[in-house]
């Protein structure tokens, strides 16, 4: 089975703020990083279900780890039907992932 992802507004925000993070500091790495989270987005199609769960309660709730230099980025998505629905997506160095 063949899944849709759709990210949902959140989501497309918090992916131009990393972007524009990573972009004052370094423009080929923000890129890079880019590239990075679309190449593993696309699992989402095909696995959804590989990635870990964002909560034991709900085995629709997950999380997708994308590596990325010494860290990365945590998108958490939701699985419903035959989509993929993208709320939220951070570094892996935000708030509680010190």
């Amino acid at each position: 089975m063949s899944y849709r992802v759709r990210f949902t507004e959140e989501a497309q925000g918090d992916l131009v703020r990393c972007f524009e993070a990573l972009l004052v500091h370094d423009h080929s790495a923000a890129e890079r990083a880019l590239a990075a989270i679309g190449k593993a987005v696309e699992l989402l199609k095909d696995f959804p279900y590989a990635c870990r769960k964002a909560d034991e309660a709900d085995p629709f709730l997950r999380e997708l780890l994308i590596g990325f230099g010494n860290a990365g980025y945590v998108a958490l998505f939701e699985i419903s039907g035959s989509d993929v629905h993208v709320l939220a997506m951070r570094h892996q160095r935000e708030d509680d992932y010190y």
